[in-house]
Parts: structure tokens; sequence; C-alpha cells
């Protein structure tokens, strides 16, 4: 499980068709094989590291359903080590699980104007609510608005300094994760009809 909050950006070093390398931050000095890492929101497993890098596996259906199989060497991405029992919970609840894609809509986000605009499918609207939790790319947000198939989140420049997101452009794919607390209070809802 992790908060959404991020720990630290990285750089991807290397893609291959069975996984990914990338670089490991010197505060992540307590990993070790098997531990699970929330890879710019999509939860993954150390497979292998040393002192620079860190190194996944990653199926074909991780590929193919988050933003993971557009990137390239060189591109940055989001991590946050999975939470122990101790921490303090300062996020909501995100399990790592990306289920779909979005798209910003909106230009190059800048500081002083932290509104991201993203469009998404229509399988994850009935998950979203105004100021309802959603992770983008890993990072813990609130829902501002929802205008048909677009949502708003409002960004900090804390946010915007310390995530991708700052890095984000018009028609960049953005990794979604909707509330698993939602989901479940909407299967509940569906199961009990």
């Amino acid at each position: 499980m992790f908060t959404g909050i991020i720990e630290a950006q990285a750089n991807i070093r290397e893609i291959t068709e069975k996984g990914i390398s990338v670089e490991r931050p010197e505060s992540f000095d307590d990993i070790k094989i098997g531990s699970s890492i929330s890879v710019s929101g999509a939860c993954l497993s150390v497979v292998n590291f040393d002192e620079h890098l860190m190194k996944f596996d990653v199926v074909s259906e991780t590929f193919q359903k988050t933003k993971l199989g557009s990137l390239k060497a060189g591109d940055k991405i989001n991590l946050e080590r999975a939470m122990k029992a101790s921490d303090r919970f300062e996020g909501h609840v995100v399990q790592g699980h990306t289920e779909t894609t979005g798209v910003v809509t909106n230009e190059k986000l800048r500081i002083e104007n932290g509104e991201l605009i993203i469009k998404v499918c229509d399988d994850v609207l009935s998950f979203l609510v105004p100021k309802g939790s959603i992770a983008i790319d890993g990072v813990s947000l609130t829902v501002a608005t929802i205008d048909g198939n677009q949502i708003t989140v409002a960004l900090i420049p804390h946010t915007l300094e310390n995530t991708t997101l700052g890095f984000l452009d018009k028609g960049d794919k953005v990794n979604i994760e909707t509330d698993v607390m939602v989901r479940h209070a909407k299967q509940l809802q569906t199961s009990a009809k």
C-alpha cells in the first residue's frame, strides 16, 4: 500500500519488453529484492538493484494498461516506497493498481497556474466525485471539478516542483487510480440491486 506522497523522482535508464531499469535515489537505502515501489503509480517489485539502479520486471498487461509502455530511457518518473505499518498516513489509500490512463488536455503547467485538466475514459467517471481522492502518476490528489469526461485537479507549487506533474504537457498520458473505497462502495451498491 502507498499514500501517494512522492518520495523522489528518477530517470528511466532502460526499457525492454520484459522490464525497466530506473535510477536508484540515495534515500532508497532500505530496498531489497521484492520491495514494492510505486513507479508513477504502478506497483512494481524490485528484482535486482545496485547502488545506482533498481530493476523491475513488467508484464505485458502493465505495459499496455499504464503509461509505462509509452515511456523511454531518460523520461522522469515518480517513486514511492511501500508504506510501513508504523508510518504516518499523509495521503490517501493508493494501491499502485493503475486502472487506466488519461490524457492531459491543457497547455504546459506553470507554477503560478497549477490546474491540471485530464480527459478520462467513461469507465472511471463513476468512481470520481468532486473533492474525492485520485492518484495521478502515483500522486495523491483531490478532484476539483468534473466536466463531461474531463477532470480538473489543483496542484500546489510544492507538488509541481517535487513530482513529474510539473513537466506534463498537452497530449501526455498519465496513470489513473481512483479511490479504492469509492470503488468498493460502488461494487456493494451494484451487488445490492
